[in-house]
This record gives C-alpha cells, sequence and structure tokens, in this order.
C-alpha cells in the first residue's frame, strides 16, 4: 500500500478538517461514542463536564469534551454500515494520516469507539428497555467483501453454521462475523445485568429485518430461523443495522470496538418500548460511567 495519499482519496476541507466528519486530528479524543441519531449527540455530551469542541456537517455531528478527567468525543453516523465506512475510516484517518503531508503515520494509534444504539430483540426473554452488548456481529451488509484480509471473517465457523442451519440465499451477501473487544465487554457488563449475545447487522430497516408493509419478502421466516439459531452456547439476541461494519473496520485498523444497544422492540413478542427515550437515556448514563471511573 502506498503512504502517499492523492487528493482525490483523502479529502481535507479548507480549515484543515476531514472532509464528512469535519473535524481536525487535535478535535478528536482517544475514546469514541457512536450513536446513529444526530439528535442523541447532544443527549451524550449533556453529562460532560465540559464541551470544546461542536461540529455537524450533513448527519454527522461531533462533540468532543471532557467527563471525570476522561476526554470523550461523541459523533453521530447516521444509519447503516455504509456511514459506518465513512465515519470510521475518517476516525482512522485522523489519528493515524498526517493530513497534511497525506502520508500514514509511522506510530500507529489505537482508538476505543464504543456504539450506543437502539435494537430490537430476536429473543423473547429479552424484554425492551434492557440492554445488550455485542459478543460478534453477525454481519449480512457485504461491506467487509471490499477490504483485504477479511477472509477469516468469512471462514468463521458460526457464519459457516448460519448458512446452513438458515439456508442463506445465495444471491445475498456472504455472512460475516467479527468479535467485538473483550476488554471492552468486560468493562461494560462486569456486574451488571447487561445481556451478551450475537448481533445480526441488517442492509436495512424493513425487508431486510423481515418487516412487511406492502411488499412481500423472499423468506417470510428469516426472523424465525434467527431466533432459533444456536452454535455451540451462543445465539443470536438482537437486530440492527451497525455493528458488523464497526467491528469488521475496527479490528482491521487495530482498533478497540463494543456495541451497546438498549432494546426498543421485542420482535418475537411483538412488543414495543413504551418510554424508550428514558431507556435510552439511562444506557447513555450508564456507558459513561463505566468508560470515565
Amino acid at each position: 500500500m502506498n503512504t502517499q495519499l492523492t487528493n482525490s482519496e483523502l479529502i481535507i476541507n479548507p480549515d484543515g478538517s476531514i472532509y464528512h466528519c469535519n473535524i481536525r486530528p487535535d478535535q478528536l479524543a482517544d475514546t469514541v461514542i457512536l450513536v446513529g441519531d444526530p439528535d442523541r449527540v447532544p443527549k451524550v455530551s449533556q453529562y460532560f463536564d465540559n464541551i470544546e469542541v461542536k461540529t455537524q456537517k450533513r448527519e454527522i455531528a461531533t462533540h468532543t469534551g471532557t467527563l471525570n478527567g476522561k476526554r470523550l468525543t461523541v459523533i453521530s453516523t447516521g444509519m447503516g454500515t455504509d456511514n459506518i465506512d465513512i465515519v470510521l475510516n475518517e476516525l482512522d484517518a485522523l489519528a493515524n494520516i498526517d493530513l497534511e503531508k497525506k502520508e500514514l503515520k509511522s506510530t500507529h494509534k489505537q482508538l476505543t469507539f464504543v456504539r450506543l444504539g437502539t435494537s430490537g430483540a430476536l429473543q423473547k426473554d429479552i424484554p425492551v428497555n434492557s440492554l445488550v452488548a455485542s459478543t460478534k456481529g453477525l454481519g449480512f451488509d457485504g461491506l467487509m467483501s471490499f477490504y483485504a484480509d477479511t477472509e477469516k471473517f468469512y471462514e468463521d465457523e458460526i457464519g459457516k453454521a448460519f448458512i446452513e442451519q438458515t439456508l442463506w440465499n445465495p444471491k445475498r451477501a456472504v455472512p460475516y462475523v467479527v468479535a467485538g473487544s473483550e476488554e471492552l465487554l468486560h468493562l461494560i457488563t462486569d456486574n451488571s445485568e447487561v445481556k451478551t449475545g450475537i448481533t445480526a447487522t441488517a442492509t436495512g430497516f424493513y425487508g431486510p429485518q423481515g418487516r412487511v408493509l406492502r411488499l412481500p419478502l423472499n423468506d417470510a421466516d428469516l426472523n424465525a430461523k434467527l431466533t432459533k439459531f444456536r452454535f455451540n452456547d451462543e445465539r443470536i439476541t438482537n437486530f440492527e443495522m451497525e455493528t458488523s461494519g464497526i467491528y469488521g473496520l475496527s479490528k482491521l485498523m487495530g482498533h478497540r470496538a463494543l456495541s451497546l444497544n438498549t432494546i426498543v422492540a421485542n420482535r418475537e413478542a411483538g412488543t414495543f418500548s413504551e418510554d424508550p427515550y428514558s431507556a435510552i437515556d439511562k444506557m447513555i448514563r450508564f456507558a459513561l460511567e463505566r468508560l470515565t471511573h
């Protein structure tokens, strides 16, 4: 790989900030909280002791500040692994590329990514308003197929078993499996009631997650297959749209990542939280306490 990057590959704004995320390297903390909704950014940063940076470009809003002496960045990604691809690549560039010289730095900096999202449970015993931390991301999005050195993600035994058990349609992207950071998983879930399991990452909210409005589904039983899937003692706990991309890119780039989700819907039970905003706020306060103490 060339260490010299062209202007079309690494786009820098006139103020020295990176193209989409619209922040400079000095405005990025080493610990980054990822949220989908830009309106959730101030809901996180309201708990900071101080905020030094506020910026927004399109759906990507960023606040950087400190809490209990720890510097944090919270940034919105929008929905889907396509947006994750933009945000994580640019955050990694801020940490590991000299933006002026457009050269890779000789020393690698490891970032910590913690996703605070919402999700739908696929198991009846996971109630709405509970928290699920993702041990692994099971990706249906195909993002990793565009990057080198991802064969191990596709050769994972869980992924192979999933394809066999669900009779996976070969017209779809091949599922891949990536584990999150065990260190972060222990930090977040230790001595807590947070549930853990495999998180499936879909390419959309309706058909790809088994929802039917006017369009019929290619496989109406897919959600039931997800619920029934087992590999040794592991099961798929929930469905969302970002985790596999976060885990895959973080693994390739040498960063730590964990996905923590508030369960706002239980797909098996057909229930939805009566007060999701309070549940999300509880997740935010819980995660901030774990990350800064």
